[in-house]
Parts: structure tokens; sequence; C-alpha cells
């Protein structure tokens, strides 16, 4: 492994994010500014471990080279290529060895907006407790079991009365506990992005995943949060004379994040991987900020890997099996797109049988090996 390599490749957990952190600061102009705690989390996800231990992700040199590149710059990575060519397994492989825990993911679609990605508030849900606190509920149970009072409703704000607002809003998006201590936001829940750039010792990994199906404005949208690693919640922002501290959720479950005066700040930026299958082309600013990564068809060799990790075998016999079928594939890719899952698909069709005659295998197969674009038939 080379010396500057925090990703080597190989599948197997290490500790090199450690050095990353301690021996490589980012450069000038990629430097972020949120506190992080002292110690960070730096952990296997048993879920990425299950996951990887059975199939290794296989790499070139020279793309490995690319996320290194983007890991030390600090820069989003931009993945392109075929649909099965590895894109989005790309995420989970860094994840797992480099240990920093489950992959944020924040799949796209033509609806999805910076909102999504950053924190959602649920108006409904305030709206419908403040109406059911002044009707007839008198208290409630939080989250250690405890009884809170509400009786004291929140303040309609007059008409005109802008000031008081603030004091409904405040009353309605949170939760007291003791006095001493936290105050906890009820309806605010933060979203993958927004998650990625809390403060941490080790940076998160966060697929953003096939962002070519996106809105048009989206690209743009995201230049500012990825340059400078903040952002703010509005809602929380309008509440900071009166409670500067709030904790919300995070996207990682029921895990609360401590906001302070409504703004969020990375320290660590985070590991992101965008995936694209080419269906669109995205603006010069949006890709200045990204190292763009292409991930070619995988060719006979690769495609011999990738399915020996997953079949195993001693016996000639299957090892034939295996050859045939790529090579059936191979000459097929070539007049339409194909995906390497459907070889795998194929393969274990073709493995385990299942009283199929060979005839009904060999239709299975056709089947399952139709053209996801244009080809011939």
């Amino acid at each position: 492994m080379n010396d500057w390599h925090v990703f080597n490749g190989l599948g197997m957990p290490h500790d090199g994010i450690v050095r990353f952190i301690d021996s490589s600061p980012p450069p000038p102009w990629r430097r972020f500014y949120g506190v992080a705690p002292a110690a960070g989390e730096h952990s296997i996800d048993p879920e990425l471990e299950k996951r990887f231990s059975k199939a290794r992700f296989f790499m070139s040199d020279r793309e490995i080279e690319v996320v290194n590149a983007a890991i030390h710059l600090r820069r989003p990575l931009l993945v392109t290529g075929k649909p099965g060519t590895g894109k989005s397994t790309l995420a989970h492989a860094i994840a797992h060895e480099l240990k920093l825990g489950k992959v944020l993911s924040w799949p796209i679609t033509s609806r999805s907006t910076l909102q999504n990605g950053l924190y959602r508030y649920d108006a409904i849900g305030r709206l419908q407790e403040a109406t059911l606190g002044h009707s007839h509920k008198r208290g409630y149970r939080d989250g250690r079991n405890r009884v809170r009072d509400l009786s004291v409703r929140p303040r309609v704000a007059p008409s005109g009365d802008t000031g008081s607002s603030v004091v409904t809003e405040a009353a309605t998006i949170r939760q007291h506990t003791d006095e001493s201590g936290p105050v906890t936001g009820r309806f605010i829940r933060l979203g993958p992005l927004g998650t990625s750039l809390v403060p941490s010792r080790y940076p998160r990994v966060l697929l953003i995943d096939e962002i070519d199906k996106c809105d048009i404005d989206l690209p743009n949208d995201l230049l500012h949060v990825f340059e400078e690693g903040r952002y703010e919640i509005d809602e929380l922002s309008r509440m900071a004379t009166e409670h500067a501290e709030i904790d919300v959720f995070s996207a990682d479950s029921d895990t609360v994040v401590r906001v302070t005066r409504g703004r969020i700040a990375c320290s660590a930026f985070p590991i992101i991987v965008m995936t694209s299958n080419g269906e669109r082309e995205f603006p010069a600013p949006f890709l200045r900020r990204c190292v763009r990564l292409n991930i070619p068809e995988h060719d006979q060799g690769r495609l011999a890997n990738v399915v020996g990790t997953f079949f195993p075998t001693d016996q000639s016999s299957d090892s034939e099996i295996h050859n045939d079928l790529i090579q059936s594939f191979l000459l097929r890719r070539d007049r339409g797109d194909l995906a390497t899952d459907q070889l795998l698909n194929a393969i274990y069709l073709a493995k385990f049988g299942f009283d199929l005659s060979e005839e009904s295998r060999d239709g299975l197969v056709k089947n399952i090996w139709e053209y996801l674009s244009g080809g011939g038939g």
C-alpha cells in the first residue's frame, strides 16, 4: 500500500483513517471549523462486515488513486459508469475498510431538494400537537417515560405580533426536560447530508445515489454546502435567543445531535460518493468542485474475480460453467446494456439448477439477460 493511501481497496478493515486525521491536514481552502468531540467513534458496521466478508469489491489501481485523491482533497467524488459497475458499492467498501460505521444514504429522485438532504421539519405534526394541547391533552410521556406538563399552553401570536410567534414556535417545536437538562426538538430530524456534516473526529461516508435523476436546480443548490461544510436550521436559529442549544434527531435512527444556535458546521468533511448513470450533464461550477471517477464496464478478468467471490469453487466443471456464461454474457453485452448482477443471477440458476431442465435454464438465462436499454435480440 502506498504511504499516502487512506483507502487501499483490499477489503480488509484497518486504522488508516486514524493516521489520516492525525497527519494529513486538508488544503488551506478546504479547512472546516466545526468543533469536533475529543474522541470519535471508529467502528465496523456489522451489516457491512457480513456483506464484505463474503465478497470483495474489486478496483483498479487507477480507481484507487482517484478515490484517495478525493479523500485527501476533501472533495465529493462523482462516480459515473453504466449500471452494475459497482458505483454505489464503492461507498460501502470505503466505509467498511476505514471502519467509518454505517453509510448515510440519500437516494435522489426528480423531487429531491437540498432541504430533503439537510433536515426535515414536521410542521403538520407540530400543528396537530399544538391543537391537541389546546383542546384536551394536559401531559405526555417523553422518551424516558416521564410525564411532561402541557397545562401551560403555547401562546398564539396576536395579529401583526411577529415577535411573539417565536414564543409559539418555541413552545411547540421543542420538548422540555428538567430545568438543568437539554431542550429537544420534537419535530426536526436531520437528513443524510445534514447528518454527515455534524462535527465529528472522523468523517462520515455519504452516498448520494443517482444524482443525475435530480431536478435541474439541485447541483447548484449543493455548491454552498460543499464549499462551506455548514448549514443553518431556520426553525432553530429563530429560537437562538431563548434556547441556544437544542437536541434534534439525526438520520441515524434515534441518535440525538446537539445543535447550537441553529447552526451545524462540520469539522471533518464527509467522504461523499455521488453516483451517476450519465443521464444528464452537470453545470461546470458543480463539476469543478468534484473529483470525477468513471468506472468502466468489467472486462473478462474482473468479471471472473467478481463471480469467484460469490461462487467460490474447486471443481473444474463449475469453473467451466462460469467461464462459458461469462463469455456468453460478454458477447451479448456487446449488442446492448447488461449489468453484472444479471450475470450473477444467471450463474446462480445454472449452478444450483432447482431441478430445471437444461432447456428451461437456458430460457430463463435469456430472459434474465434482457437489455437495460436498446440493443439486439
